[in-house]
């Protein structure tokens, strides 16, 4: 099912705004920023946690910006930032603060929940678009 002008515009204006969050995270973790080596060390995955998030990120950000692949970028993109949000409701919190005694204020967190949100309603948008499982997860579009 094609979808109409107003769901093609919603799910790019969606893309461009989760993609440009994550390329925006993958400057800190691949630079080793002190913010991001501390919250890996946190979660004793530092480095390869870090670099390794940072990978999964970049693909999934550049599959949002291609047509054939949004679906597989959003389920990808859900996928690794459900590690962050679970990072910190179990081990960081919602308010990171770093070893400076610097707080994030949430920011981290609430840029998480974005993504996964944003990448929820992308999945709902392009639903007929999914590999596969779809239709058995949202009913016939």
């Amino acid at each position: 099912m094609a979808l109409s002008k107003g769901q093609t515009i919603a799910s790019w204006i969606l893309q461009i705004a989760v993609a440009v969050i994550l390329f925006q995270t993958l400057f800190f973790k691949f630079t080793g920023a002190a913010e991001s080596r501390y919250i890996f060390e946190r979660l004793d995955m530092e480095p390869w946690g870090r670099i390794g998030s940072g990978v999964v990120e970049l693909i999934a950000a550049l599959l949002l910006l291609i047509p054939s692949t949004v679906t597989v970028g959003a389920i990808i993109s859900m996928g690794v930032i459900s590690g962050a949000i679970l990072s910190h409701l179990t081990k960081l919190g919602i308010v990171v603060i770093n070893s400076d005694q610097t707080s994030d204020g949430g920011l981290l967190f609430a840029l998480a929940v974005a993504v996964f949100v944003s990448s929820l309603i992308i999945l709902v948008i392009r639903r007929s678009e999914i590999p596969v499982i779809g239709s058995a997860w949202f009913g016939k579009a």
